[in-house]
């Protein structure tokens, strides 16, 4: 059996109290938390906080192209250097003219390669990109693709196209120089 004490009124008052001054603090410390979430949620979406996640996967963009473009350095300095040696140690029927076009094509994915790394560590030294790059690039892959072309099978079009597309880029690259200069 149970037994049952008799509380009086000043006891239960002071047990009320505790009880609703410990709930009043747990409440106000909640309070507080919940203020600190907020700042910090207003902190992550500030402006200045976003710009700095952008840049930040900015740059591991272009260190992950960077490391990428090495591997395909590689791969194009291996296919050159195995298409070389197949060459000298055994000749083709094909003819000169055509293993040196097609050495002339491996060599310059090579270089346009070589820009391409150039412009991703550009971009990661100044956070700018470099348009004068660009051009240059964009202008030795269509000397590539000039120097690869079988005049045989192509149409004029095609032609007319690339040599427009020369004009222009050197062009561009003509004004982008000589704002550079001044």
């Amino acid at each position: 059996m149970m037994r049952s004490y008799p509380l009086n009124g000043r006891l239960l008052k002071r047990k009320l109290m505790k009880i609703n001054f410990s709930l009043l603090k747990t409440i106000l410390d909640i309070k507080s938390q919940m203020k600190k979430i907020i700042k910090f949620l207003q902190h992550l979406t500030s402006d200045q906080s976003f710009m700095h996640l952008i840049e930040t996967v900015e740059v591991v963009v272009s260190k992950l192209l960077s490391l990428l473009m090495i591997c395909v350095i590689f791969a194009a300095l291996g296919d050159l250097s195995i298409f070389i040696f197949q060459e000298i140690f055994s000749p083709s029927g094909g003819g000169f003219n055509q293993a040196l076009f097609k050495t002339f094509g491996l060599f310059l994915n090579v270089l346009i390669a070589l820009e391409i790394l150039e412009n991703i560590t550009g971009y990661l030294k100044k956070h700018v990109l470099q348009v004068e790059l660009v051009i240059v690039t964009s202008l030795i892959a269509i000397a590539r693709k000039i120097i690869i072309l079988d005049l045989k099978v192509t149409e004029g079009i095609e032609i007319i196209g690339l040599g427009v597309a020369i004009l222009a880029l050197s062009i561009s690259y003509l004004i982008i120089k000589t704002s550079n200069s001044r």
